[in-house]
């Protein structure tokens, strides 16, 4: 696990903007770009080439 200390400095290497960890905690999140970077052996890798898409979610049906 990340330690949130890190997290708050971490920022998107693409937009630089704002990362969370993701739900299961093995990944780190930024929305602006819809990208997923890996945590391997607790070291985010923060790499733009290695950072995978987040999967499209589909809206609500009322």
């Amino acid at each position: 696990m990340i330690k949130k200390e890190l997290l708050e400095i971490l920022a998107c290497p693409q937009c630089k903007g704002p990362v969370e960890l993701n739900a299961e905690g093995d990944g780190i999140v930024c929305r602006a770009c819809q990208l997923l970077y890996e945590i391997r052996e607790s070291i985010p890798i923060m790499l733009i080439d290695e950072a995978k898409p987040l999967p499209e979610t589909k809206p609500e049906e009322e």
